[in-house]
């Protein structure tokens, strides 16, 4: 049987760019093809088990030739998968769709088109320029840039084009920029007509460059302007001076770390997003059920004998209610039980199962949690605890000295998680990478570790990288790890991490 397959715009560069139809085929492929220009972050969405297959091209260097990839297609959808080629923007806008469609047909092989937001639109969106005004113009025209002067025979009209619409956009003209601006002067645009190049639109590196016809070229030789970035040319640029909106996000320029677990580190992501930085996804640890497996079993099927049941994470309240519905065991056998949680977010995951919480310390951290259950909790008071492996111990040992009868159970397993090393290592060198997030003691350590496979002064490699920490503990981890601690969050949350990461210099 034949397979699908699915030409996807993901749009510019920012992932939230992508429609909701083209996430929808992402994550059901067996198979990616993705572009340089398409954020690999979108890979995320896709299954585990997906291949993916990177064939991006820069000006000067093509991993695979147009019909090397035609062929790809060809050869995965033949063996009856479904094929997802992603590519940045919209494939039929000067993506070379139209001829991968074309091959498709020719071999029969069943496809669909998901139209993504051109980069002719959403990038000079991004730098504040609108590409219609109804006081400026009332047509624009998209064109490639992608053309040499030496060819006999053109294919861009410029005698057309200059006087056809009120505003021209070009993508991939850098390169050929004296060329145009010769071009549309030649053929009655005004010197003064203002240009717009925008470089790496929709990423935190997003820069733009503004001037007339007249000086553009000498402005793009001085800042050594170098693709891949849109040419904007016409009134509408002026606009930019009062609309420009993105730069001017709280988190704009900053490449940031995220050391989360894969599964957890969307929401933190996304925040980063919103605030105009650009997350980079870096998994040290990796969630999974306990190696002692029995003993929370035999921990559960004594619920109803616990007077309290405390939880530190979001985690544990997912391990310990799956397994509560992989054992079958009733949530009433809790009846008796009062609830404590270590915070918001952990009592909202409760809240989501239906269980109120009788209490949340001030402080979001274990020593806090122990000073609010001090005034609650009795001598002989049976307590389970469903916490992570390498939880510290002082929430345990602190209640047993009460006189509780403590049950410490793992509800799940922390584990190292190396992943992309190597990459993150050449991005500290290369210094891309501004700032680093630790969610806990277990990301700062294993994210040491992960490092030291690749570098063993890791010291030296963060050298003028801000590092923000969630709360006191996880700082505290990191300076003994002999990390240089910028902030550190003022409410141990999520939240409380962004608010920090908004005030760093």
């Amino acid at each position: 049987m034949t397979g699908t397959v699915y030409l996807v715009g993901a749009g510019p560069w920012d992932p939230g760019l992508i429609t909701v139809k083209g996430l929808k085929a992402l994550k059901k492929a067996d198979v990616i093809i993705y572009d340089r220009l398409a954020n690999p972050q979108l890979l995320n969405h896709a299954k585990e088990n997906a291949e993916r297959i990177y064939v991006g091209k820069s000006s000067d260097h093509h991993t695979h030739t147009q019909e090397e990839i035609n062929d790809l297609l060809v050869e995965k959808a033949k063996q009856g998968l479904t094929v997802v080629r992603l590519k940045g923007g919209d494939p039929f806008v000067f993506g070379r769709g139209g001829e991968e469609a074309e091959r498709c047909m020719e071999e029969g092989i069943p496809f669909e088109v998901i139209p993504g937001i051109t980069s002719a639109i959403a990038v000079p969106a991004y730098a504040g320029i609108p590409v219609t005004h109804r006081d400026m113009n009332a047509s624009f025209s998209v064109v490639t840039g992608y053309e040499r002067k030496e060819k006999n025979e053109p294919s861009v009209s410029f005698a057309s084009l200059a006087r056809a619409t009120e505003t021209q956009v070009f993508l991939m003209g850098v390169k050929n920029l004296p060329y145009i601006v010769e071009q549309l002067r030649k053929h009655g645009r005004a010197g003064d007509t203002p240009v717009a190049l925008v470089r790496w639109g929709t990423k935190m590196e997003q820069e733009t460059l503004v001037g007339t016809l007249e000086d553009i070229v000498e402005k793009a030789e001085e800042r050594n302007f170098r693709p891949p970035a849109v040419i904007v040319v016409g009134e509408v640029v002026r606009l930019r001076e009062k609309l420009a909106w993105f730069e001017q996000k709280p988190l704009f320029g900053k490449r940031i770390l995220v050391t989360r677990a894969r599964e957890q580190s969307q929401s933190l992501s996304e925040k980063i997003h919103e605030l105009g930085g650009e997350s980079l996804e870096f998994p040290v640890i990796k969630i999974t059920r306990p190696k002692r497996q029995a003993f929370l079993d035999q921990s559960l099927r004594r619920l109803h004998e616990y007077d309290w049941i405390v939880f530190t994470s979001v985690n544990g309240v997912k391990f310990f209610f799956s397994r509560l519905r992989e054992l079958k065991i009733d949530i009433r056998q809790m009846a008796k039980a009062k609830i404590a949680a270590i915070g918001p977010k952990t009592a909202e995951a409760l809240w989501e199962k239906g269980l109120l919480v009788d209490v949340i310390p001030e402080e979001y951290q274990a020593e806090g949690l122990i000073e609010s259950l001090r005034h609650h909790v009795k001598a002989g008071d049976k307590i389970l605890l469903p916490r992570a492996n390498i939880a510290r111990k002082i929430l345990a040992v602190k209640l047993a000295e009460m006189g509780c009868e403590v049950t410490d159970a793992d509800a799940y397993d922390t584990e190292t998680e190396t992943g992309n090393a190597g990459e993150i290592v050449q991005g500290l060198r290369e210094g891309t990478i501004h700032v680093i997030t630790f969610t806990s003691s277990s990301t700062v350590r294993n994210f040491v570790r992960s490092l030291q496979t690749v570098e063993a002064d890791v010291t030296s490699l963060l050298k003028g990288v801000q590092i923000v920490c969630i709360g006191p503990i996880t700082a505290q981890t990191a300076k003994e790890s002999g990390l240089k601690v910028n902030s550190i969050a003022k409410e141990y949350t999520i939240e409380g991490l962004v608010e920090a990461l908004k005030q760093l210099p």
